[in-house]
């Protein structure tokens, strides 16, 4: 393991719980070049631990190992698959305490976010857990005489996932879980901010039993990123190769899948609108919108970024939403006072910087926040409102990924659709009315692949996740759906004879 020095401590209760090597067919080993990388608190701008910086060369032994293992892995049933994800499912939950501290550390998030986020990460291991024994082929009543047709379901091989830092147990579990439900084994890359709490799940998995080589985590840097992505996607053993991240890269995994025809599942960016009439209830629009768009400083591909309020309501929504927004108090992860940490990028500032003074450059108004925040060294800013909002400003066509919204005045319902649908993506929309009728229209006439109506909150296990257009394509989480993404329906024709 590697030595950082470092005043922080994250004092786990658990310390065999924290890896810091790769995890290739059972062993935590390191990078072939020796290599290793600093991890960043960006609560403090500290350096507290390191991992190896593994690279393209170290791809094909972990894809080895993963197809080796998948050849006895796919032969498990479904009852031994389904057990092995509850253990993992139980020792997940066991571990939490020290699996937020980690999270805190890592991402920024307060420790009561680390919470949820991990909460919301077991629900898939659960799910996936009954899901496991719900797979099932089907039958077809044949047009010619004498012949019977029916499939059957298979796990596809081995998986590639590609993980954002954002929520990166949550994102990681709810590829993992379908996967390993299918049958498949994974080759995982975590992103270079969060490898750690990848490298602990690895550890849980093989703690649940899970046999070597079929989950496997290969951390790496932002520059080794893309060499090791491409050579994960483009190695013959790679059946299959899950995304989530911007739509930018999306492309770019998408070319380089494309030779080897793999399937695909991209889940990428956002630009959410946010839809607010004049019949809504205000006070549960805001509530929802306060943690929609300030959970983890505004980093998520499901935030709202483009809120569109009606001119009616316009500035009594505004203040209301001011006031509540005032509330957040923003700090380190681990202050219990906390609702808000820092960005986990330090490029995520300059970005959110940017976009707050181009609105006002073009006539918007800053009702609260606007500045960056001198707290520890980390990479902080004020939860941000900006009213008066057009069109000409980037925030309308950029996703913002910060805690950084802007209210669009609107007057019909038609008006509304067309700037909400006026993206290249669409991912999710939000909604808020109390007419049906309305809502049923905005339903069927936003196009994002998930909307919220009077709901902020469109991410459950039980949901199917995704997004249309720029957004990606492909399902994680839902019955069924996510757990077809990992596997191949295969077609069986019979002809009998002596029978009708």
């Amino acid at each position: 393991m590697g030595e950082v020095n470092s005043p922080i401590n994250l004092n786990l209760k658990h310390p065999d719980l924290f890896r810091d090597q790769a995890y290739v067919n059972g062993k935590w080993i390191e990078a072939k070049s020796g290599k290793r990388f600093d991890i960043v608190d960006p609560g403090s701008n500290q350096k507290f631990a390191s991992c190896p910086d593994m690279a393209a060369e170290d791809v094909d032994d972990a894809v080895k190992a993963a197809n080796e293992a998948f050849q006895v892995f796919r032969t498990f049933t479904p009852r031994t698959r389904a057990d092995l994800l509850a253990k993992f499912d139980s020792l997940i939950r066991g571990h939490k305490d020290d699996l937020a501290t980690i999270l805190v550390y890592e991402t920024g998030k307060p420790l009561v976010e680390a919470y949820g986020e991990i909460e919301y990460a077991a629900s898939f291991t659960r799910w996936f857990t009954g899901e496991a024994e719900r797979i099932q082929g089907t039958t077809f009543p044949a047009a010619i005489p004498g012949r019977r047709i029916f499939t059957i379901k298979q796990p596809l091989g081995v998986v590639a996932a590609l993980v954002p830092w954002n929520f990166p147990i949550a994102m990681i579990l709810r590829k993992a879980s379908a996967a390993l439900a299918a049958g498949c084994t994974m080759v995982a890359k975590p992103s270079p901010e969060t490898p750690l709490s990848a490298l602990t799940l690895a550890y849980l998995a093989e703690k649940a039993g899970y046999p070597k080589g079929v989950f496997n985590v290969l951390p790496t840097t932002l520059a080794n990123t893309p060499s090791l992505s491409e050579a994960l996607c483009k190695h013959p053993l790679v059946k299959k190769v899950t995304f989530t991240g911007s739509t930018r890269v999306g492309k770019i995994l998408a070319a380089h899948c494309a030779d080897g025809l793999k399937k695909l599942t991209l889940e990428l960016g956002g630009n959410c609108p946010f839809v607010v009439f004049d019949d809504a209830n205000l006070d549960q629009a805001v509530d929802a919108l306060i943690p929609l768009k300030f959970r983890h400083a505004g980093q998520a591909c499901i935030t709202a970024n483009r809120v569109y309020v009606q001119r009616g309501i316009y500035d009594k929504f505004a203040n209301l939403l001011a006031e509540k927004t005032r509330q957040i108090r923003v700090g380190h992860g681990t202050d219990k006072n906390t609702t808000m940490g820092p960005l986990t990028v330090p490029a995520g500032l300059d970005k959110v910087a940017g976009q707050v003074e181009d609105a006002k450059k073009n006539g918007g108004t800053v009702l609260t926040g606007g500045n960056r925040l001198n707290l520890n060294n980390g990479y902080f800013f004020e939860p941000t409102i900006i009213t008066n909002a057009s069109q000409s400003m980037k925030i309308a066509s950029e996703e913002t990924f910060g805690p950084v919204l802007a209210l669009f005045p609107f007057d019909t319902e038609e008006e509304a659709v067309k700037l909400a649908n006026d993206t290249s993506m669409g991912l999710a929309s939000y909604c808020f009315t109390k007419n049906v009728d309305r809502m049923w229209r905005m339903f069927e006439n936003l196009e994002a692949g998930m909307i919220g109506l009077n709901s902020g909150n469109a991410s459950a296990a039980e949901s199917p996740f995704g997004g249309i257009k720029d957004s990606g394509f492909g399902k994680e989480s839902g019955k069924d759906v996510a757990i077809n993404e990992y596997l191949i329906t295969k077609t069986g024709t019979l002809t009998l004879e002596g029978q009708y």
